[in-house]
C-alpha cells in the first residue's frame, strides 16, 4: 500500500538542506578553528550544519507521516520580494547609512512582508528592533559599528 506523502514537507525540508549546503560551503572558505578557539568560520559552519539537519529531519516527517496535502498553492511574492529586498539593501548600505538607517529600514521592509503589519506597525517594530540591535551590539558589546555611516554625515 502506498502511503501518503507530505509534498510540503519534503520540498520544503529540501531547501532548508540547499541552504545549509550553501553556507556551510561558503563558511568552509573561512578559518574554522576549533571549539575552543573558534575561527570566524566556526559558528556560520555549525549553524548551517544545523540547517541541515533540521531540513532532513523534515524530509523524512514528509516521507513517513501520513500527510492530507492540498495543493502548493500561490507563491507569496509579497513576501519573497520585501525580505529579499531588505536583505540586499542592508547589504547595499550599512557601510554607506551606517548601522542605525539601515538596519530600520531593513526591518521596516521585513515587516511588511506580512500581510498583518501595516506601515504603522512595521515602522514601530522597526523602531523596536533597531533600538535592541544598537543597545545590544554597541553599548554592550563595544561593537566597532558605525550608527550613522558617511552618507549622513556621521
Amino acid at each position: 500500500m502506498d502511503r501518503p506523502k507530505s509534498r510540503k514537507d519534503i520540498l520544503s525540508g529540501l531547501i532548508f538542506i540547499g541552504f545549509g549546503l550553501a553556507f556551510g560551503v561558503a563558511a568552509a572558505g573561512y578559518e574554522i578553528g576549533s571549539a575552543l578557539r573558534m575561527g570566524p568560520g566556526f559558528f556560520p559552519l555549525m549553524l548551517a550544519g544545523a540547517l541541515g539537519l533540521l531540513g532532513v529531519a523534515i524530509v523524512v516527517k514528509g516521507v513517513f507521516a501520513a500527510a492530507a496535502d492540498g495543493p502548493l498553492g500561490p507563491v507569496p511574492w509579497r513576501g519573497l520580494v520585501l525580505i529579499l529586498g531588505a536583505v540586499a539593501f542592508f547589504g547595499a548600505t550599512v557601510r554607506g547609512l551606517g548601522l542605525g538607517p539601515s538596519l530600520f529600514v531593513t526591518a521596516f521592509l521585513a515587516a511588511l512582508a506580512s500581510r498583518h503589519n501595516g506601515p504603522v506597525a512595521a515602522a514601530l517594530l522597526a523602531a523596536g528592533l533597531t533600538a535592541a540591535c544598537l543597545l545590544i551590539f554597541v553599548v554592550g558589546l563595544g561593537a566597532p559599528l558605525r550608527v550613522l555611516g558617511p552618507w549622513l554625515g556621521g
